[in-house]
């Protein structure tokens, strides 16, 4: 009984210690909104809308992934389900990216001026609203819903995910052809 209560003992903190490891810690635990609760269990690292995202994106020299959403979307809560929660496009967004998540019904002005900028860019301005911005804040590529796969209409995540790490390389471009927002210092 006491060697099989040891083995026990040792399955149980080796299951607890891998889940510590594999943890999914982002920072948005502690926020009020539905929609970012429903994201910190989520393998992307998120950030919410602040100046801790953009210092972060400034010191890796990274693009933000901006992604504005509500609970109430049916094509957020599927993006969300189809890129987000996988576990690759998760590595890859991490690897490239500094994620932000903002929820539409809790800043209506940033969503007002995110939705200007995609508009004045001719990029998609409805919901979700998938945006990518400079460290400094230009808003310079954008989407709404973006499947995990090909279909007709849209291209996948993974591929416009590429076309906006194409775009950020080329900043003589994102200067021409960007849109400055007004960003948490």
């Amino acid at each position: 009984m006491g060697k099989n209560m040891f083995l026990l003992t040792l399955v149980l903190a080796g299951i607890v210690s891998a889940s510590q490891a594999h943890g999914n810690s982002n920072h948005l635990s502690g926020q009020t909104s539905q929609y970012l609760k429903r994201a910190v269990s989520q393998p992307v690292d998120w950030y919410p809308w602040g100046a801790g995202a953009f210092q972060r994106a400034k010191q890796l020299n990274r693009p933000i992934l901006l992604d504005v959403g509500a609970v109430w979307c049916p094509w957020c809560i599927l993006m969300d389900r189809e890129t987000y929660t996988n576990a690759s496009a998760a590595d890859y967004i991490n690897q490239h990216f500094v994620a932000v998540k903002v929820d539409f019904d809790s800043a209506p002005e940033l969503v007002a001026q995110l939705q200007r900028a995609q508009a004045v860019l001719n990029l998609p301005a409805g919901l979700p609203l998938t945006s990518f911005i400079t460290p400094d804040g230009k808003l310079y590529f954008g989407a709404g819903y973006l499947p995990s796969e090909r279909t007709a209409d849209e291209p996948p995540f993974r591929e416009a995910a590429e076309e906006a790490l194409t775009r950020y390389a080329d900043q003589g471009k994102i200067e021409k052809e960007s849109f400055q927002l007004e960003i948490p210092k």
